[in-house]
């Protein structure tokens, strides 16, 4: 049997076809974006929808049965989807994988039996399913495909008549909703569903493959083109979990979490369960769901950041760098700089640095847990969908992120950034700063300040490579205990330090390697010594500032801060309670110092 016969199709053309619909989406996702007015006019529809269609193209491959090849698609859908479009998409093609018998081929009656079947699954997985969104397209094309299934019908001539249903129903969700009528669009996630399956048809009428290059995508940028809204945003934070072993019915796992804020989805099943919601507590929420199954992803977007890049962007140059960057959240804010959760794992219970694991909660966790955390690099789809959102709005993106030599962050950034390079035909510039804590918010700080003042990305990017050389930390460490847990010092070695009563103190190299600069038998003394040597280095130079860092210790922050205040004679640009993935290492109570001179 042909691949695609009248009457039939197998695993192979699923797949390419599914691949030339992705295509669709991924050249529209700037579109998408324009027109993202409900549930919150956020404007990520179109980087949402990609990123769950880049999950799925990364991770299958062809297979010539159908089945298997639809199986798979939902299960990467389902593990990558993101933004309320997206998990309500990737639950779709879950409904299709259930509902889909298990054979190589399947007829027209078959597709569309799979189709109709699929539609409960979505209804089910949404708190409180609205009319004139995707969920009204994908079930009035359904309706068509179940109204063909019975005669001796083309299958490809019935996909391509679809269309005209497609289209018909999406021009009616602008009249079907309140929020789109206001602003006469039609709904993103729907306009979505149909670029999909335009360039499922594009691909059934000529089935070429060499058409389906990944490389040849190309996005019109429509920045500094948005009116100024200034909607209120009643949940601020769109939090996504991957959660397996679930155990509550799904059900019940949307009741719970309809009490912590709105659009909610509940995809999959207790085995592999997706959800999606809209909260002002991320932190709190997953502290209750931890209890109920193993929650082994999170993804937590700041919704009003994400209006701020649409509608009120104060430059065109996006700014990004990783949590381990140290900087008072009204700095972060005023100068809308776009961070990067590195993740950090208590055994099975996983957190975002910073977002779902404050401080004060990790501080408490490290003194408290027999498991010692360990953190991961954030993985190059992350990056990915971030830059596809800015690119959509800015003309440039710097990023700066913490030492290479300590994570695999610089090296997935640098991925992602050629990735949205190729597609949105937009520089991305990616540093390593060689560098970490107050030190790397230095760097970001000073790189924020050349863009409000409105110079070239090129010649910020230059800026950066030179303050690195500038740029010094030196951490005190008030015990050895975490350093020791944490094995970057070998029990024994820890064993006879501590019997001493010594208190080291680790700075960078110019390689971006810690390096252990002086040991002390105190944190007095090592603070002492960090002051001696700051006024030695200092000495000729101009400081542009400096920044007081602390773990979990106030009290000794405000010491040190009156001490550079006597030596500097500025008080510091910040002072803030260190990064939970770099306190981990250097211990609760830590004190550190992170300078920037001038040329």
């Amino acid at each position: 049997m042909n691949a695609l016969s009248e009457q039939a199709i197998n695993g192979k053309i699923l797949y390419y076809g599914f691949i030339a619909g992705s295509l669709q989406v991924l050249q529209n996702q700037v579109e998408l974006n324009r027109i993202n007015v409900f549930p919150v006019r956020d404007k990520d529809t179109g980087s949402n929808l990609a990123s769950t269609i880049r999950a799925v193209i990364d991770n299958i491959k062809p297979h010539k049965s159908y089945k298997k090849t639809i199986g798979n698609i939902a299960e990467a859908a389902l593990i990558g989807a993101r933004g309320n479009s997206g998990v309500i998409f990737a639950q779709f093609l879950y409904g299709l994988s259930k509902e889909t018998k298990n054979k190589n081929v399947i007829t027209l009656y078959e597709f569309a039996e799979s189709v109709k079947k699929s539609i409960p699954y979505i209804y089910e997985a949404i708190a409180n399913p609205v009319e004139g969104t995707m969920l009204t397209v994908i079930r009035d094309w359904s309706d068509f495909l179940s109204s063909k299934k019975e005669g001796l019908y083309d299958f490809q001539k019935v996909i391509v008549e679809s269309i005209d249903v497609l289209e018909k129903s999406l021009n009616e969700t602008t009249s079907k909703l309140k929020a789109l009528k206001k602003f006469g669009f039609v709904d993103a996630g729907a306009k979505g569903f149909v670029f999909f399956i335009k360039g499922v048809i594009e691909f059934i009428k000529d089935r070429n493959i060499r058409n389906l290059a990944l490389g040849e995508i190309e996005n019109v940028s429509l920045i500094h083109t948005e009116e100024s809204l200034d909607e209120e945003i009643t949940f601020r934070y769109c939090t996504e979990a991957i959660i397996k072993n679930l155990q509550v019915k799904t059900d019940l796992l949307k009741q719970i979490l309809v009490k912590d804020g709105d659009s909610v989805v509940v995809a999959g099943s207790e085995n592999t369960c997706r959800i999606h919601i809209h909260t002002n507590h991320p932190a709190q929420l997953f502290d209750k769901l931890k209890d109920i199954g193993t929650i082994t992803f999170q993804k937590v977007d700041d919704m009003q950041r994400q209006q701020e890049v649409a509608n009120k962007r104060k430059w065109n140059i996006a700014l990004v760098t990783d949590s381990t960057c140290d900087l008072s959240q009204d700095l972060i804010d005023f100068y809308q700089i776009n961070i990067v959760p590195l993740n950090l794992n208590f055994g099975d219970n996983h957190y975002l640095d910073k977002i779902t694991l404050q401080p004060e909660q990790f501080y408490n966790l490290l003194d408290s847990s027999q498991e010692f955390p360990n953190t991961s690099q954030i993985n190059e789809r992350t990056f990915t969908n971030l830059y596809s959102q800015l690119a959509s709005h800015y003309d440039a993106i710097i990023s700066v992120h913490l030492t290479s030599q300590f994570s695999g962050t610089f090296a997935n950034s640098v991925k992602a950034g050629q990735r949205i390079e190729n597609e949105f035909k937009k520089p991305v510039y990616n540093i390593d700063s060689k560098n970490l804590s107050g030190a790397l918010g230095l760097l970001v700080l000073k790189a924020a300040q050349s863009i409000e003042a409105g110079k070239t990305a090129e010649s910020i990017v230059e800026s950066i490579k030179t303050d690195i050389s500038n740029t010094k930390i030196f951490v005190s460490v008030k015990e050895l205990k975490y350093m020791i847990k944490g094995g970057r010092v070998s029990k024994p070695a820890g064993f006879i330090a501590n019997a001493l009563g010594i208190n080291p103190v680790i700075s960078m190299d110019e390689e971006g390697k810690s390096l252990l600069f002086g040991k002390t038998f105190s944190q007095k003394a090592s603070l002492k010594k960090i002051f001696k040597h700051i006024e030695k280095i200092g000495r000729g130079k101009s400081l542009w500032n400096y920044i007081v860092l602390h773990a979990h210790n106030p009290d000794g922050a405000k010491t040190a801060e009156l001490k550079m205040l006597e030596i500097t004679g500025k008080k510091p640009v910040s002072v803030v309670d260190i990064s939970p993935v770099i306190g981990m290492h250097a211990g609760n109570g830590a004190i550190a110092i992170s300078l920037l001179f001038q040329n």
